[in-house]
């Protein structure tokens, strides 16, 4: 069972080492891969990825990425070249750990060429890499609550193993626990990679889980009650219940909007 104190210590590192300015516009460089890469990505998502934010997906690098913690963050990201791109820019899903220390960004290059003004696509994907700056954005699943997926490696019923899916809001999730409906003897998960969890000491029953949620300096716990039947499957994706839509909240010095 988790203990409390273990637990609100977890919450106060976690928040005191949390990126508050996650807001502010950043300038860094962007290239771009091949669409059909992106269902391997470092989070784990697989052939979901290309249905989430309608392909437009993208590899962060180390600082973006934060060890899983930064899969299914969602960033406006513009190129500077006011010829070929427009000024609003587009929207991109992390999905993916950037290895390539060269750009902040590698996009598919179908969220590369939204980055262009009208018919000039090819012109930007033509150049390969291109400064761009970006800010993070809340992501908005306004018909679709959080999410969980029985992953295939899960062996019941001890081990489970889960992914997170349309995690809303400007958001982290840090730590994850899991117990029996009615029960409060909970036990801890940890993160595999990327946006999977396991834990080997599943309860028996329906299963509930509780979370804890960052954004920017604050934080909190969110419970999602009933989850996971008794009989869970395995590769099926059930309803947490819940809906995450926090925004991060400002702890630094205000920070140039970059006119957006």
């Amino acid at each position: 069972m988790a203990q409390p104190q273990f637990l609100c210590m977890l919450l106060f590192l976690v928040l005191s080492s949390a990126n508050a300015c996650d807001r502010c516009v950043h300038q860094s460089k962007a290239s771009y891969f091949s669409d059909a890469a992106a269902s391997s990505g470092a989070c784990g998502y697989g052939s979901l990825a290309l249905t989430i934010s309608g392909g437009h997906l993208a590899a962060g690098v180390s600082s973006l990425y934060k060890q899983g913690a930064g899969c299914g963050a969602c960033f406006q990201i513009r190129c500077k070249d006011s010829k070929l791109c427009s000024s609003k820019g587009t929207k991109v899903t992390l999905t993916d750990l950037n290895h390539n220390n060269q750009t902040d960004f590698v996009l598919t290059s179908r969220a590369f060429m939204a980055m262009a003004n009208k018919g000039k696509g090819q012109d930007v994907l033509k150049l390969g890499i291109v400064d761009v700056e970006y800010k993070r954005i809340p992501c908005e699943y306004k018909n679709q609550n959080l999410a969980i997926r029985v992953e295939e490696s899960s062996h019941k019923p001890y081990y489970l193993a889960i992914k997170l899916l349309y995690q809303g809001g400007q958001t982290e999730i840090v730590a994850i626990d899991v117990a029996q409906v009615g029960s409060s003897n909970w036990s801890f998960m940890t993160r595999n990679y990327g946006a999977v969890w396991d834990a080997s000491r599943v309860p028996n029953g329906a299963l509930q889980f509780r979370f804890v949620v960052t954004s920017g300096y604050d934080g909190k716990w969110v419970w999602a009650k009933n989850v996971l039947p008794a009989d869970w499957k395995i590769g099926v994706t059930y309803d947490s219940g819940v809906q995450i839509t926090d925004i991060a909240q400002e702890g630094c010095s205000p920070c140039d909007d970059g006119n957006w």
